[in-house]
């Protein structure tokens, strides 16, 4: 798990680094766009201890599935696709990124994934280390991963490319790239895209959640082009840097609300429902409240 050349992220660790320290000298001795806040020393700490802890997270993640899926390959898969042909690996990063979309938008709207998920959107800035503000949680991510061991898949081939796919990532998460050549906005995941993805105005909310293609936000109706520079950051901004706060209140508050719950409905409706939903609502009714909070912050931060 521990060799670069079976695990792409860590090898791609030093270049993110790299990156990052490139992108905060621009920040301080190129002239800035004064709507770009930059970098907060709080803040990026913050994100990179996240980032640490995540590597460890991901790795109990991979030691755990690899046996699953092993079992799954060996013995329930009706065939296996060669691992040494560009075929092969071309479909199993497509079909991974699609994977990666219904996750993440899984996770987006079902209360029990937003709580392990919500840690990378907590913070207020939008550079490459927001990129390292990773949960602690991807139990979500094995899930979806499960059918390509069925198809045919490798599993060592699945950490492979889902490596790539999260460096493919990382560099979204920047705003010193503004808007790109027509195409590849068109049909790959961009900055642009991303900072929408990020960004808590009520016209922003749920979109954007491609991780290599955005194709697939075009293809499902959760599109949204960038319109203005996005308000980063929760609906209800969490004020703090306690990484067990962001990693794990918001399943301590899920625990709370599943506890003082009178019927099993509700208790599994505040676990499956979306973040803010309450006994008696929609899903549509659900969102509103999102909306109506954050249309409120910026009101508040115009004044």
């Amino acid at each position: 798990m521990l060799d670069p050349l079976k695990n792409p992220t860590l090898a791609a660790a030093p270049f993110f680094v790299l990156t990052l320290l490139i992108e905060i000298a621009a920040f301080k001795f190129l002239e800035s766009d004064s709507d770009m806040r930059g970098y907060e020393k709080k803040d990026a700490r913050t994100s990179l201890l996240m980032g640490i802890g995540s590597l460890a997270s991901s790795a109990v993640l991979k030691v755990s599935t690899l046996v699953v899926f092993v079992a799954l390959s060996v013995y329930v898969a009706p065939w296996h696709l060669p691992d040494d042909t560009w075929w092969s690996w071309a479909l199993l990063i497509v079909g991974l990124d699609l994977s990666f979309y219904l996750q993440h938008r899984f996770v987006h709207r079902v209360r029990i994934g937003w709580a392990a998920h919500q840690a990378h959107h907590s913070s207020e800035y939008f550079n490459f280390s927001t990129a390292l503000r990773q949960k602690w949680n991807p139990w979500a991510e094995a899930i979806f991963w499960a059918p390509f061991p069925l198809l045919g898949f490798e599993p060592w081939m699945i950490y492979i490319a889902f490596g790539f796919n999260l460096i493919f990532q990382f560099f979204q998460h920047t705003e010193r790239i503004g808007t790109m050549w027509r195409p590849i906005e068109l049909i790959f995941n961009t900055p642009s895209h991303h900072r929408v993805h990020h960004g808590s105005d009520p016209e922003y909310l749920d979109k954007n959640y491609a991780g290599i293609f955005i194709v697939w936000d075009r293809m499902f109706g959760t599109f949204q082009q960038e319109l203005h520079r996005p308000t980063y950051g929760l609906t209800v901004p969490v004020n703090t840097y306690n990484l067990l706060k962001l990693q794990y209140g918001p399943f301590a508050a899920l625990l709370r609300d599943v506890r003082s719950a009178d019927r099993w409905r509700d208790k599994i409706g505040y676990v499956v429902m979306p973040p803010g939903w309450h006994p008696g609502q929609t899903r549509t009714e659900a969102h509103q409240p999102q909306l109506t909070a954050r249309a409120s912050l910026r009101r508040r931060r115009a004044a």
